[in-house]
């Protein structure tokens, strides 16, 4: 009876294992798809509606739009590096309309396609030059930056800067996901105490979202592997 349990939580310990290391898998490509959703949606919103009057800015507008198209499609070179028919790309609208808040949130656009194109470096550039306050954007360019440090492998920055996006968004849209993936990273890290306490926070402070429905599981897994 007594090997069967330790057979069970062998099992248990190793698909927890297998779920962290799927987890830095699983972005390579894709970074957060659903938070850069929100991003684009909202971020696009808060635009046309703060935009303040004046052919700059308009300018900075027009020049943006294409790239939003581009991006919006999945073309994140032709959005950044532009085209042979008069885009120039997000770096030059940037550059050119700088001050503008179109040029601010092509910094968001740039890093988000960087990211999607796994030059995460770059991305982390770009991101950090995004200037807003938003409670749904800020936050979520902040976990897309820590997920890019868990591409790079930094994973204690990684970890860090997802924690952090979570606190900041505190809603149960975005707050769970960001605690998910810096628990996953911490059980990958061997910090099981902080892997459940970012976990027992999904459990007891954003119970209603998607997230919730599983994680005893994920608590009890980290459990098992701090034994």
């Amino acid at each position: 009876m007594a090997q069967q349990k330790k057979t069970n939580e062998a099992l248990n310990v190793e698909e927890a294992l297998t779920q962290s290391e799927a987890f830095l898998i699983k972005n390579k490509k894709s970074i957060i798809g659903a938070v850069v959703a929100i991003i684009v949606i909202i971020a696009g919103v808060t635009m046309y509606k703060n935009l303040y009057a004046g052919p700059r800015e308009e300018k900075a507008q027009a020049a943006l739009f294409k790239g939003q198209e581009y991006f919006e499609a999945g073309n994140f070179e032709l959005a950044l590096n532009g085209d042979s028919i008069g885009y120039a790309g997000l770096a030059k609208v940037a550059d050119d309309f700088s001050g503008t808040q179109a040029a601010n949130l092509a910094q968001a656009y740039m890093g988000l396609c960087y990211a999607q194109l796994g030059q995460n470096e770059q991305a982390i550039e770009a991101l950090n030059n995004f200037d807003g306050d938003d409670q749904m954007v800020a936050p979520a360019i902040k976990g897309t930056i820590g997920n890019c440090y868990a591409q790079l492998g930094q994973l204690d920055k990684a970890a860090s800067t997802l924690l952090d996006a979570a606190n900041q968004a505190d809603n149960n849209t975005l707050s769970p996901i960001f605690l998910m993936q810096a628990g996953e990273i911490l059980v990958k890290q061997g910090k099981y105490d902080e892997a459940i306490q970012a976990y027992t926070t999904i459990k007891d402070k954003y119970f209603r979202s998607y997230q919730a429905m599983n994680i005893d599981k994920y608590i009890e897994q980290a459990k098992l592997m701090k034994k």
